[in-house]
């Protein structure tokens, strides 16, 4: 049985949740999770800069993370574990400017996010070891390197917090800006 790509669109636009291809017999599977030509055919226009992975144990936050420079477009899934994956929408001429959207990404039910440069990016990890896999459209920039409190009440993501015991933050984390210190900031440079 296979099952080719399903490009689905959210309530944000540039943003989407995508299955990949999948062929299954009595002896596995077989999964393709990009290719080039098909996500161009359905408006995803990314040349993989960079591939990393973030290993995470159950409660751990990460972000809301993004670059003000060489912003990063990113295709996100889960290989290992489960994670409720957040994009916020920083692009200033948007409609849906500020607007956040989460997907729960599992092992299992294989989804992936692509999130257009411009967004920042976060995730909780829902189970003891959670294993994230991502390919950016642009080169890690450390100066340009930003972020935005994960539980700034201005964006007011609605986290699942009732499926860990308590957030883990870095103190990288901890230290993020609000979304209005953001902006000022942004408005100065």
């Amino acid at each position: 049985m296979a099952e080719s790509f399903r490009f689905e669109d959210t309530s944000i636009p540039g943003l989407k949740v995508i299955y990949p291809f999948i062929a299954v017999d009595e002896r596995g599977y077989y999964m393709k999770y990009y290719e080039h030509n098909i996500f161009e055919k359905n408006g995803i226009f990314l040349s993989s800069h960079e591939e990393a992975q973030s290993r995470s144990r159950k409660g751990v936050i990460r972000g809301l993370h993004f670059q003000t420079k060489h912003q990063q477009a990113k295709l996100v899934r889960v290989v290992w574990g489960e994670a409720f994956d957040v994009a916020v929408d920083l692009r200033l001429n948007s409609p849906t400017f500020g607007k956040w959207k989460g997907v729960y990404l599992s092992a299992e039910n294989r989804k992936m996010v692509y999130i257009p440069a411009g967004f920042a990016h976060g995730l909780l990890a829902l189970t003891e070891d959670m294993l994230l896999s991502y390919i950016s459209g642009d080169d890690y920039d450390p100066a340009t390197d930003g972020g935005i409190r994960w539980d700034d009440p201005e964006i007011g993501v609605h986290w699942p917090l009732e499926l860990v015991d308590q957030p883990i933050l870095s103190e990288k984390d901890q230290a993020l800006p609000s979304f209005s210190e953001y902006m000022r900031t942004a408005q100065e440079m």
